[in-house]
């Protein structure tokens, strides 16, 4: 009971709670059975709840697994390349395991019209679970890799690939994956708000391991929120490159509706509004694909009790989810504590933050992306940054005179969001602790190798091809405005 009032004069003042179901105790569905559990004030039966769980996930999935979008009325189901479906031990992606492979690779016992039958078809040629170990990005966190393992051991029809974090400046993983390595070692200096990128070849740091590298790259972030969002941004690379060289057409993560809702909120906050249709479904075109790999978040529409719950009445083994060491003030703590909160106590609320962002769209489309986090990037954030955040001027560094072949800053190449947390200091003092030059993951290094087309205004101009072995060879040089006129002078229009 809750007071609005005074209870002592004032008969009426003690409010009664809303109960925690709608009408009745009894299942909203069947209407026989006495309800075991509340979802959003409606009240479900065990029997009830397994098929309406095992709905919402083919809901959130079968749509995309054909190359064409059909209606409701769909043929057949055929996937154009494998399965790859990313483990992390928490109770959604477990859960997201159990449900692929009840539906589309467990022997089943109910088929009709004959196992050579169409509609009994496999969907997916094959299918793949990779895990990616953090252990080694932070001191005295266990290694989880075995308990993972054992895990996902039952499903012995999915094969099991296991991946770590240190993977990223792993140059023999980058190959493994089909990546070409840049012969020169770049690295970037964090302290220069554009991003000054060096080659350190001839350095001995080349040989580092690379847990040094991956340690160092972190250190360097400036805040804990910067280090709380790079850690997922590598580990969805590392799924995304490995689903590429597996020949998987989808990668499935296990993102509940509690989690989307959070990520959503999270992402916005730091600056990542113009991608935020991608953080509930995304397409990835990476170099080398004829058809770009779908990422499908297919337990969207299903909240975290729901999720529990499964993985309750199942009998799934939950390893649980490596928690990222940091502080109470990091942006995605605090947004977690506040949609976990606002989930318990109004639990619609969460499903329509989701629905509401799902329907947010840019107004521009855009035609390149960061070669950090790879996702779209909104054209001419830079000179708008430019002109409304505070510069650092003093240490500038002039330009080299020669022309090296890979650009001088990193900063025309990346998002809003990445440059923000690279760059965006906390006002209660930097969390910098290693030295401010460090080295880049493998496939941001490799994008740096040759021109590409994050190169802002490149000008063009053709070596003599008798220098190049009859190859063609194009070279950026900046020019001047009087050299630029006097270019495409026969093309203008004289006045009078």
């Amino acid at each position: 009971m809750s007071s609005c009032g005074n209870p002592a004069t004032e008969t009426d003042a003690l409010m009664k709670r809303r109960p925690k179901f709608d009408k009745t105790r009894d299942c909203v569905k069947c209407k026989e059975n006495t309800g075991n559990i509340v979802i959003r004030h409606a009240v479900y039966c065990k029997a009830c709840f397994t098929p309406m769980i095992s709905f919402k996930f083919r809901r959130g999935l079968e749509p995309f697994v054909n190359d064409e979008p059909q209606g409701s009325r769909r043929k057949g189901l055929k996937a154009s390349g494998n399965l790859l479906v990313g483990l992390s031990g928490g109770v959604g992606s477990t859960v997201l395991l159990d449900l692929i492979h009840q539906s589309y690779f467990a022997t089943r016992t109910d088929v009709t019209g004959g196992k050579d039958h169409p509609r009994n078809e496999a969907i997916w040629p094959k299918g793949r679970i990779c895990y990616v170990e953090i252990c080694n990005a932070f001191p005295d966190m266990r290694d989880r890799t075995e308990e993972v393992r054992s895990a996902a051991s039952k499903y012995d029809s999915l094969e099991f690939l296991p991946l770590r974090l240190e993977d990223a400046f792993d140059e023999s993983w980058w190959i493994s994956v089909g990546g070409k390595p840049n012969s020169e070692n770049l690295s970037v200096d964090f302290s220069d708000e554009d991003l000054l990128i060096s080659n350190i070849s001839n350095d001995s740091s080349r040989d580092i391991h690379p847990i040094p590298r991956l340690r160092s790259f972190l250190s360097t972030l400036p805040t804990q929120t910067a280090i709380s969002r790079t850690v997922p941004t590598l580990v969805r690379l590392l799924l995304l490159y490995t689903a590429r060289t597996t020949g998987s057409s989808h990668l499935v993560l296990g993102t509940s509706l509690t989690s989307l809702s959070i990520s959503l909120i999270s992402s916005i906050s730091q600056g990542a509004g113009y991608v935020v249709r991608e953080e509930a479904q995304e397409e990835w075109q990476g170099n080398g694909l004829a058809k770009p790999i779908r990422i499908i978040r297919p337990l969207r529409d299903i909240g975290m009790k729901e999720c529990a719950a499964w993985a309750w009445w199942h009998g799934l083994k939950i390893v649980r989810k490596e928690r990222i060491p940091g502080g109470t003030q990091d942006i995605a703590v605090l947004t977690k504590e506040f949609i976990v909160g606002l989930e318990k106590d109004y639990p619609s609320t969460v499903s329509t933050i989701a629905r509401t962002c799902g329907k947010l769209a840019p107004k521009q489309g855009s035609v390149r992306a960061c070669i950090l986090c790879e996702r779209p990037v909104q054209d001419g954030i830079e000179d708008w940054k430019s002109k409304t955040s505070l510069r650092t001027l003093s240490g500038t560094k002039e330009a080299s005179m020669q022309s090296p072949s890979y650009p001088q800053h990193l900063t025309p190449h990346l998002c809003y969001a990445c440059h923000t947390t690279l760059t965006s200091r906390s006002s209660r003092g930097a969390l910098h602790t290693g030295s401010s030059r460090v080295s880049l993951p493998v496939w941001v290094n490799s994008g740096l190798a040759k021109p590409t087309r994050h190169e802002v205004s490149p000008i063009l101009e053709e070596v003599d091809s008798e220098k190049t072995l009859g190859s063609e060879v194009w070279q950026l040089r900046t020019l001047k405005e009087e050299d630029m006129k006097q270019a495409i002078s026969g093309f203008l229009l004289e006045t009078d």
